[in-house]
């Protein structure tokens, strides 16, 4: 089982760059990067917050469950 981040959809259906989310959210660009790319562990419910408040968006618009074989 997976957790797929798709925040980098959501970024770009909202013509938003990783650098604007970063400074609205309160995060580093780099942040970011690991955000969109997966490579994360965790999130905290507070940046999770605030990145769909900046996004206008809902936590299932950027996370999704895929199993894995």
């Amino acid at each position: 089982m997976a957790i797929v981040v798709t925040l980098d959809v959501m970024l770009a259906k909202r013509k938003m760059r990783s650098k604007e989310l970063a400074e609205r959210v309160g995060i580093t660009v780099q942040n970011v990067s690991l955000l969109k790319s997966g490579k994360v562990k965790g999130v905290r419910f507070e940046t999770l917050d605030k990145i769909c408040e900046a996004l206008e968006c809902q936590p299932g618009d950027i996370l999704s469950f895929e199993e894995s074989d």
